[in-house]
């Protein structure tokens, strides 16, 4: 096989190699932490009936995930680094996996215990991205990182729909137990085959070509990087790194309000069945899954023929934040299903160029630290959801309904369209970075 034909990138049977399938493990890694993340938004509305709480507890519980995330973000990206994404995920897989397991225990036990439950659940799920990153940022070449990025945010959408779809069949069928019981032993056993398929990076993969293993070279940390310190000095000080973190935050306000709060949306407002909510909440994400991918494949095809990075990560977030925001306070005016639906469903389709915007940007301004890079701009990506999760059950309260918090989060999108505009850029900003990219 050709050099050429090693970096044609994703979409042609021929072109799969070892870093091809590296990227599908990601996905499936994310896809199933999204599952886990997700499911409890559809079984929290039997659980409320079932123990009696009121919006505010629902989203105190729905938030409390959110506080181990955060609080385990550095430490995870730290881990990744220094010990690599392959053991931190495989690690962090079962973790995530027993305490979804656990949690109608807990739930059963005290409100105090379910919180406590989802809080180290959260911490379990920490690892997931920078573990990711950590492994895209040593596997995937230039002109494949949007699409590697776009594949690995795929398991969001898919997670959540697949989430969705079942979750209410499995509380209607079996009690809302059912879901925490099945998914959590479905988690184990996956991370059990991602220890043993995946691989750190190229150059200790028993099975690579030569021929890849060549043209992934540039991407090998020298001893001497892998024993470097983090330069956290730099991350903490750049306007680009504040540009990811202000993005995230921006970005996941309206991701995390609706991975909580769709289904009741549907439940509340459109007066559908706790099924109904569930399975029409998941037209939005197979839009976001199309055109997300549909971006990230335009994205690479423009930095291919030379189109700055910059440009293309300027172009991506800003269309995806503005449109959105637009398609956002339309859907909050939305009087039937079928209307809400098609806002929605749009809303979604237009942000997720956002994958092609911020969500690559930490692979392409420092490769050899994107998991650490990854871990501080989400804490800002984590924030939502303890802010944005529990202040929409607090404003549904007062309220009465959804509309304040469809324009709070189109007003938080505009904001941070501007700041990305003023300060992203889609160059390295480490000097070891961009000695390996003229390479």
């Amino acid at each position: 096989m050709t050099q050429s034909e090693l970096g044609a990138g994703f979409g042609k049977a021929k072109s799969w190699q070892k870093r091809h399938i590296l990227v599908a493990f990601c996905f499936m890694a994310t896809f199933i932490c999204y599952i886990d993340r997700v499911n409890i938004s559809v079984a929290i509305i039997p659980m409320a009936e079932e123990f009696g709480w009121s919006a505010t507890t629902k989203g105190n519980v729905l938030a409390s995930f959110f506080v181990g995330y955060l609080l385990a973000m550095i430490p995870t990206g730290w881990l990744a680094n220094k010990y690599g994404g392959k053991k931190l995920l495989g690690i962090a897989l079962i973790g995530w996996s027993v305490f979804t397991f656990l949690t109608p225990i807990a739930a059963g036990v005290s409100l105090s215990a379910l919180l406590l439950t989802r809080v180290l659940m959260g911490v379990g799920e920490a690892a997931s991205f920078p573990g990711v990153y950590n492994l895209l940022g040593r596997w995937i070449p230039k002109q494949e990182k949007s699409r590697a990025a776009a594949i690995n945010l795929t398991g969001i959408p898919l997670g959540t729909v697949f989430a969705l779809s079942t979750t209410g069949w499995l509380v209607a069928s079996y009690g809302w137990q059912s879901v925490f019981y099945v998914f959590g032993a479905a988690g184990v056993l996956f991370a059990i085959v991602w220890l043993k398929v995946v691989h750190a990076r190229p150059s200790v993969h028993p099975h690579i070509s030569d021929e890849e293993r060549a043209f992934l070279a540039h991407l090998e940390n020298s001893e001497a990087e892998d024993k470097a310190p983090v330069p956290w000095n730099i991350f903490l000080r750049h306007p680009a790194v504040w540009a990811l973190f202000v993005n995230h935050f921006c970005s996941n306000w309206t991701l995390y309000l609706f991975l909580a709060w769709l289904p009741s949306y549907f439940r509340d407002v459109q007066g559908l069945s706790i099924a109904g909510s569930g399975l029409f909440a998941i037209g939005p994400w197979i839009c976001q899954f199309i055109a997300g991918n549909a971006s990230a494949i335009i994205a690479d095809k423009w930095i291919a023929s030379g189109t700055s990075v910059t440009f293309v990560r300027k172009f991506m977030q800003c269309c995806g934040l503005i449109g959105g925001s637009a398609l956002l306070i339309a859907a909050s005016q939305a009087t039937t299903p079928n209307m809400a639906l098609f806002m929605l469903c749009a809303a979604f389709a237009i942000s997720s160029m956002a994958w092609a915007g911020f969500a690559c940007n930490h692979l392409d301004i420092a490769p050899k630290h994107a998991d650490v890079l990854f871990s501080i701009s989400n804490i800002g990506g984590t924030l939502p959801g303890i802010i944005g999760v529990a202040l929409t059950g607090f404003l549904v309260d007062v309220t009465g309904g959804y509309t304040a918090t469809f324009i709070l989060a189109a007003g938080i999108s505009v904001f941070g369209a501007l700041f990305w505009l003023i300060f992203a850029t889609g160059e390295p900003i480490l000097e070891s970075d961009r000695q390996a990219a003229q390479a």
